[in-house]
């Protein structure tokens, strides 16, 4: 597995060494050791799996204070477009973002740090997506953060009017309203 750090700190894309033959393919997704000393000691204590189809955009999600998550996600089947936003007032890079495409081809990981609003668009007809976190879902403690919002600037490829979103998302904040870390 090779660990590629992105320009915010904190923020890993996952490329897997992928075998292949007549077969099929075989990589390792995840390596305890081999996470620890790249990025470090992230105690995940739950996978999630979601499935959805062509623009489905799921986010900015995030969770505050003590309840905050850290992710490693993956697109099994299908293509998405994946977005993590710095919420850490402190850091550097507040307010920015990396996007990465993550695909069943590519099969590539993202790895998000706890401080981070994230959400993925779906690119394919449909696509499954799984994730794993280090900490419970807490409903109360949940916030959103608009996904067009001007001061992100975030470039998603689709038309606004054409994104399929939860009731949920579409009432999210804007970033100025947000809640950070």
């Amino acid at each position: 597995m090779e660990y590629k750090k992105t320009p915010i700190e904190g923020v890993f894309i996952l490329e897997p060494k992928v075998f292949t033959d007549a077969r099929g393919y075989f990589f390792e997704a995840w390596r305890q050791s081999d996470f620890v000393q790249h990025i470090g000691n992230v105690d995940f204590i739950q996978d999630n799996e979601s499935k959805s189809s062509f623009g489905v955009l799921r986010g900015l999600h995030y969770q505050k204070g003590g309840f905050s998550q850290a992710k490693l996600v993956r697109v099994i089947k299908g293509k998405v477009l994946d977005v993590a936003v710095d919420m850490r007032k402190q850091s550097l890079t507040f307010g920015k973002h990396v996007m990465v495409e993550l695909s069943e081809e590519n099969k590539r990981q993202f790895f998000i740090p706890r401080g981070f609003a994230h959400g993925f668009l779906v690119l394919s007809e449909e696509a499954i997506f799984t994730y794993k976190v280090d900490n419970v879902y807490a409903p109360q403690a949940e916030a959103s953060v608009r996904f067009d919002d001007p001061d992100l600037g975030i470039d998603w490829p689709i038309d606004p009017a054409k994104v399929i979103m939860s009731e949920k998302d579409l009432r999210a904040v804007s970033f100025r309203e947000a809640e950070y870390f």
